[in-house]
């Protein structure tokens, strides 16, 4: 006989819901049709089960704080531009409000989980901002669980119960690609990031599709983990192999930075011998030597809108998704036309 005691994930199956419902409807959150509202409240009845009271008590009390978890190397996250800015976007938005961030930096799954479940028991945060969306991200039924809302930051491969504040990447890197192969090249390479994140494997996708739309294929495709060390290590791989490429695109600019270090070590001049594109927009860019073509994506606006949709979230019970103005090119000094021009 079966002792144990009902769980949210036993309500969600018998009403054949997902547990982000399930804490909709007992934290009576807008957005449930009427009858599958009946059918969670019924499997709930059936069961014996009622939400946890100190995660409801969330939606009641507040911390005056937004949380942030980031699993991530922390020495990549130290020299990615993207997260300082981004930062500094959702603090201004609190300062307005006198409220803080509560930043975490964890190593693995299991201390994010942790992690998430320490904010919520303690009531340290109102609500959470996702960055680093993943595949069947398994923060959204663990933040349903806890009652925890969030914003999700990027937009996910599922359809989930959190607002989305969202940035096009891939219409940059349509217009990088169309750059390059605009000023002639045909032998174009790709440093891509963690394609275990929706956002590295999106830019990943955007950057063939680009390529393909010109009939090509890329010269190389290596996956890193956005790492300036990763970047540079994936540049030497790449001018090792059978076709030198005369272009080279980064999904961030410090790996692209890295990168143009490689090639001017070894002899290779930019942009005369390979351009180079990086992604982020860093101000870093504009001062190097050459200055470095590059997609910007305004981490700093995209902090502050996500940190204000969470704030109407909270206030108001529910929020529309935003979707924010769609990362441009940046044209700078490091393309120009390859050595080679086809004739």
């Amino acid at each position: 006989m079966d002792t144990r005691r009902p769980t949210i994930a036993d309500v969600a199956k018998r009403a054949g819901v997902s547990k982000g419902l399930v804490s909709f409807v007992f934290n009576d959150k807008p957005g449930v049709a009427a009858p599958t509202r009946v059918r969670i409240l019924a499997a709930a009845e059936e069961l014996g089960w009622q939400p946890d009271p100190v995660a409801r008590s969330l939606s009641t009390q507040r911390a005056a704080a937004l949380g942030l978890v980031v699993r991530r190397d922390p020495t990549v996250l130290a020299a990615d531009p993207f997260f300082p800015a981004f930062m500094a976007g959702v603090e201004t938005a609190l300062t307005e409000r006198r409220q803080v961030l509560v930043l975490s930096l964890v190593p693995d799954a299991a201390a994010e989980t942790a992690t998430y479940r320490s904010l919520a028991a303690h009531r340290r945060v109102d609500g959470v901002l996702l960055t680093d969306l993943r595949h069947d991200d398994d923060r959204f039924p663990l933040l349903a669980e806890l009652g925890l809302p969030a914003v999700c930051v990027g937009r996910p491969d599922v359809a989930g119960a959190f607002p989305v504040v969202n940035l096009d990447d891939a219409a940059g890197l349509r217009s990088a690609v169309d750059h390059l192969v605009g000023l002639g090249h045909r032998r174009i390479a790709y440093v891509g990031g963690d394609v275990g994140m929706l956002h590295g494997r999106r830019r990943r996708k955007s950057f063939l599709e680009a390529l393909a739309r010109h009939g090509l294929d890329p010269v190389g495709v290596v996956d890193t983990d956005f790492s300036a060390a990763a970047g540079a290590r994936a540049v030497v791989e790449l001018l090792a192999g059978a076709v030198l490429p005369t272009a080279l695109v980064f999904a961030s600019d410090p790996m692209a930075v890295a990168g143009l270090a490689v090639l001017q070590r070894q002899g290779v001049q930019v942009p005369r011998d390979c351009s180079v594109t990086g992604f982020d927009g860093m101000d870093l860019g504009r001062h190097l030597h050459p200055a470095l073509t590059t997609v910007e994506a305004d981490p700093l606006a995209w902090g502050r809108a996500a940190a204000t949709v969470l704030l109407r979230l909270l206030d108001d019970g529910r929020a529309d998704d935003l979707e924010l103005p769609s990362a441009a090119l940046v044209l700078r000094s490091s393309t120009a036309p390859p050595p080679d021009p086809p004739g």
